[in-house]
């Protein structure tokens, strides 16, 4: 069954990694009446639309008769507002992700990332939108970074409209990605460009782990969200542990001969780290872990203001037994293990 046919959907940052993946999807999985792809980038838009010309070129129906783009910006309620009429389902993946730039321009993350939610959350509201799923990160655990304070802050503030969006039919949830292997926001393409050049790959410390998923993983934890969602709950992949190490010896293996050079060629510098980033990350907090439900695919966080108004056992889901939600206290997987996984999103 099309879990999403006959849906009016609107997709924020739509043009990113995720936000195009996504649209991929639901136009050759799914039966959605509407995709809207809402992004501020007008470039990417462009050469989004090109992109499907060229994908759906023998069905151009298939596409033309769905997507829309609209150009705006999550700041502009006014905007939003008219992007929102008539939606059913919301998944806001727009923010400003990369930790330096965050950490250097930190009120215009807030802007982005908190205000920009905000607005998400009181047009939905206004509107009567079923679903609204809020892409957040790892990062928002424990966050030493403005990037991870402002994502922890707009989870808090989707767990919240659920308490107080009346007699609405409105759910808000959020779902916590770690690093999605290849999105613009993940230190793959810095690997990748490097490589291409024949520079030195850097890297902050060769002990440093993350969490990582692929795309077609991230697509499946926002699609599942939208299915469980009751509101409130922070729902998260679980995923192997990657040490940074092996991913750019990896990386270098696969790509130096297909750029034309060769393996030893290519070094690999420290570069020690950056302001905001830390050697190891967390999936959830040790508080939360207390509250949370665990499924053999995934760890759900149930909200602590409404706890009692969720149907627990429609998750089918049990108490969490796992301690695997810390980077720093998983064995990170074998190098094969991530060239399978790199083989599988073709990026190597």
């Amino acid at each position: 069954m099309k879990r999403f046919k006959n849906k009016k959907i609107l997709i924020t940052g739509g043009t990113g990694s995720l936000g195009k993946e996504l649209v991929y999807s639901l136009l050759r999985n799914e039966e959605p009446k509407i995709i809207r792809i809402f992004d501020v980038d007008e470039t990417e838009q462009f050469n989004f639309l090109h992109e499907l010309k060229d994908d759906f070129r023998n069905d151009p129906k298939h596409y033309e008769d769905t997507v829309r783009f609209l150009l705006g910006d999550v700041r502009d309620k006014e905007r939003l507002n008219r992007a929102v009429e008539g939606i059913d389902i919301i998944i806001h993946t727009a923010a400003l992700k990369h930790v330096g730039a965050c950490e250097y321009n930190p009120f215009e993350a807030v802007k982005t990332n908190v205000l920009g939610t905000q607005n998400i959350i009181d047009v939905a509201i206004d509107n009567n939108v079923g679903k609204i799923i809020f892409t957040s990160s790892d990062k928002a655990v424990n966050p030493s970074n403005t990037m991870g304070a402002t994502k922890l802050l707009a989870e808090k503030l989707m767990t919240a409209a659920n308490y107080y969006k009346g007699d609405r039919k409105c759910i808000f949830s959020s779902v916590r990605f770690g690093n999605v292997m290849g999105s613009r926001g993940s230190v793959i393409p810095l690997f990748t460009q490097q490589i291409k050049t024949e520079s030195p790959v850097t890297i902050t410390d060769p002990t440093m782990t993350r969490f990582m998923m692929s795309m077609s993983q991230a697509v499946d934890l926002v699609f599942e969200s939208v299915e469980m969602a009751q509101g409130g709950e922070v729902f998260i992949f679980k995923m192997p542990v990657v040490n940074i190490l092996d991913l750019a010896e990896v990386l270098i293996e696969g790509l130096a001969p297909k750029y034309g050079h060769k393996r030893e060629n290519i070094g690999i510098k420290i570069i020690g780290t950056k302001p905001g980033e830390k050697m190891f990350e967390e999936l959830m907090t040790e508080d939360e872990a207390v509250r949370s439900l665990e499924r053999e695919d995934m760890f759900i966080i149930i909200p602590e203001m409404i706890e009692s108004d969720l149907n627990k056992s429609a998750y089918n889901a049990t108490s969490i037994k796992s301690k695997d939600f810390i980077s720093r206290d998983v064995r990170p997987i074998s190098k094969e293990e991530i060239k399978a996984i790199l083989h599988k999103d073709k990026i190597i």
